[in-house]
């Protein structure tokens, strides 16, 4: 137990030298913005075509085709790799 304890231990201490401004040895990884219209655009999918294939609400995808929402966290981390390389993310979403 004591092991983990000190995993999470020493993650917080690297998240308040990070949050501070500290030198930390803290890797971030910061993702850019995406058009997700322009995405399922280059791919000539429909938007229930993409939904379905990424497993995103069709209602989801159209809020952030409108630019009502903005995709944020995991989804906004899927779709800046399925920019980059879609058929290796339906490859691999395929089994």
């Amino acid at each position: 137990m004591s092991e983990f304890f000190e995993s999470i231990k020493q993650g917080l201490n690297e998240a308040i030298d990070y949050s501070t401004g500290t030198v930390s040895k803290a890797i971030v990884h910061e993702f850019s913005p995406v058009d997700v219209k322009n995405i399922r655009t280059k791919m000539a999918m429909s938007q229930t075509e993409f939904a379905s294939a990424f497993g995103i609400s069709v209602s989801t995808l159209r809020h952030w085709e409108r630019g009502d929402r903005v995709p944020q966290g995991p989804a906004l981390v899927l779709l800046n790799v399925v920019e980059k390389d879609p058929k290796a993310v339906l490859k691999a979403l395929a089994g």
